[in-house]
């Protein structure tokens, strides 16, 4: 290995070693002085999952928080946990931290860690009537958000608009705004209590493998019989059909009582393999965990396994995932 390149190798450990470490303890930054660019690698995971949560573009809140924080590096960052400057206002009942802004001793709200803020600054904007028609522009719209923010009064600074536009250029973070699911297609899983992307089929070219007494097309995908559902297919007509119990259907394919089946989705009728011939998949947009499951054939909780990540974890494009335990 060349000289520049095992150096960027072991920065590129550093860095990840670093972001490990604060979202494994989500505690109080470390002693260093953080640049923005060591700010935006640690809170890019965060901002790409409250953006699909909230729908708030990843590039204003890492750019709101990099400008509220000085890049995690304020006294309110690391005494209080506050990267955007959320004052306590009427109904904080958390813990508090005084000093002078705006005023001489003002009141702002202490969190546990940093995801916390995050989180507050999500709930923060997406529930007060003043900012609602912030949500009505695209989430690619930057520099709405920007001028919306100053224009709905979240800071007095008359170039605000102008200095969160001038980050968000400078470190195209734009870029993370691509990750916003568009699909929206979320279902809840009662079972686990997580939010999960209805699983739909790409179309893979599978040709029948057998026709079953019931008349139905039965395909294979990684040694595992399977099925695509037809217009009024229920847990119940799909056992009857292949001659196994109802929970079989449903464990078969991890879905509880209360996911819905949609014409043409993939339903696997055996157990599903612990691992898939291929190394690994690279992540689409809007992708998860439970669809590559679904994709190769593989049981969940083994892919989650390989990949040390939960179910419900965000993926990011280009991402690889691991299909087998080697």
């Amino acid at each position: 290995m060349e000289i520049p390149d095992f150096m960027r190798f072991m920065k590129r450990i550093s860095v990840t070693f670093f972001s490990i470490l604060v979202f494994f303890t989500y505690g109080q930054l470390p002693e260093r002085k953080l640049s923005k660019e060591d700010y935006i690698e640690l809170y890019k995971e965060i901002a790409i999952e409250e953006m699909n949560t909230y729908r708030i573009p990843a590039s204003i809140t890492l750019a709101q928080g990099i400008l509220e924080s000085g890049s995690g590096n304020s006294t309110l960052a690391r005494k209080a946990n506050n990267h955007f400057g959320i004052k306590c206002h009427k109904g904080w009942n958390g813990k508090t931290y005084h000093m002078d802004d705006d005023a001489k001793d003002e009141c702002f709200r202490v969190y546990s860690n940093p995801y916390d803020s995050f989180k507050d600054h999500s709930i923060f904007l997406s529930t007060r009537d003043r900012y609602a028609f912030l949500f009505s522009l695209e989430i690619t719209d930057y520099e709405g958000w920007a001028h919306g923010l100053k224009k709905a009064g979240y800071a007095t600074n008359p170039k605000y608009p102008q200095l969160l536009i001038r980050i968000i250029e400078e470190h195209n973070l734009s870029q993370y705004d691509q990750f916003f699911n568009f699909t929206g297609d979320l279902i809840a899983s009662n079972s686990k209590n997580t939010a999960r992307r209805k699983y739909r089929e790409t179309k893979e070219d599978f040709a029948p493998v057998v026709i079953s007494d019931a008349n139905r097309k039965v395909y294979e995908n990684n040694g595992v019989k399977f099925i695509y559902a037809k217009a009024g297919d229920s847990y119940y007509s799909i056992a009857q059909d292949f001659n196994i119990y109802t929970f079989q259907v449903r464990k078969y394919n991890e879905l509880s009582k209360k996911d819905p089946i949609t014409e043409g989705q993939k339903l696997y009728i055996e157990k599903k393999k612990k691992m898939a011939k291929k190394a690994f998949h690279v992540v689409s947009p809007g992708e998860t965990m439970y669809d590559i499951s679904q994709q190769y054939a593989i049981r969940l909780k083994k892919l989650c396994r390989y990949n040390n990540l939960d179910e419900d974890a965000t993926l990011f494009p280009d991402q690889r995932i691991k299909l087998t335990k080697k």
